[in-house]
């Protein structure tokens, strides 16, 4: 093609260019913007300390019982669960205030299961207490006091001939008590090894019940439970006696009485009829009275 005509196409397809060069964006790439990123204040570690093993608190030793070293020793009796000092004094044939004497105690309503306590006079043992002697003392009768009467449990008003001790004599003998009945009524039921302590004897209320030997009241109360209005009678270092369930008590504690003297009245306290329930118990051991008292 001539050069004449050459020319104006190729300055129009310039120009095309041109223009569209000047049209064309230019996309920039994406650019993600991110925060500075800031680092956590860091709390500096202290330095290390030698450590040693923890040590435990000393653990609180719990207070020894009274007694405890006596356990198992002749004379002696750990307190069983259920037990009360009166019943204590009965199972060991003691009178118990003796008991609490020998042993400092504070509180009788207070012992403690597993304490341990002294059931001898001190400085005896059983084989020397065996051969000792205690004779009833010397007694004298005069009416019972009226207060004493009134207090009772059901006692009537009226006042019974008692006894009152006087001193003990230094020379007391460990015989064989003479024995008498403690009612006139008959036998309901007789004495059974573990199961029966003694005899049950029938009667009326209000019916004497008689100390059944000489001795000396060691208890007088309603303090032992499954006995009612109960009298306890110590005769000597070997035997003791008890009258149970009676209706009023005419003795009291501490007090000499003679073998048939009137010490209470026949009742149903804590029974289910009205009976005598009598137990001679040797060395604080249930024993037959039908074998020691006499024959009727």
């Amino acid at each position: 093609m001539p050069v004449n005509r050459l020319l104006p196409h190729l300055l129009l397809l310039c120009g095309a260019a041109w223009l569209t060069g000047c049209s064309t964006t230019h996309n920039k790439a994406p650019v993600e913007e991110r925060q500075p990123i800031r680092q956590a204040a860091r709390t500096p570690l202290p330095a290390p300390v030698a450590t040693t093993p923890p040590v435990a608190a000393p653990a609180e030793t719990a207070k020894p019982l009274p007694g405890v070293e006596n356990a198992g020793k002749p004379g002696y009796y750990t307190v069983k669960a259920g037990d009360t000092m009166i019943r204590i004094g009965l199972d060991q044939g003691q009178n118990w205030r003796d008991i609490v004497r020998w042993n400092a105690i504070e509180n009788p309503n207070l012992i403690e299961v597993g304490q341990v306590l002294r059931v001898l006079p001190p400085q005896s043992d059983a084989a020397a207490l065996a051969s000792q002697g205690v004779a009833p003392p010397r007694v004298d009768s005069k009416p019972l006091d009226g207060k004493l009467a009134a207090a009772a449990p059901g006692a009537a008003g009226t006042s019974a001939p008692v006894a009152v001790a006087a001193p003990a004599s230094a020379a007391q003998a460990d015989d064989e008590p003479a024995w008498a009945w403690p009612s006139a009524g008959t036998v309901l039921a007789n004495f059974e090894e573990g199961k029966q302590k003694g005899l049950a004897i029938a009667g009326k209320a209000g019916d004497p019940v008689l100390a059944a030997a000489d001795g000396r009241v060691v208890y007088a109360g309603s303090g032992l439970r499954g006995y009612g209005n109960l009298v306890i009678v110590k005769h000597n270092n070997t035997y003791l006696t008890a009258y149970a369930h009676n209706q009023a008590l005419l003795v009291k504690e501490d007090q000499a009485v003679r073998r048939g003297q009137k010490i209470a009245e026949m009742g149903s306290s804590d029974a289910e009829r009205v009976q005598l329930h009598f137990e001679i118990r040797r060395q604080g051991r249930p024993v037959d009275p039908a074998r020691l008292l006499p024959a009727r």
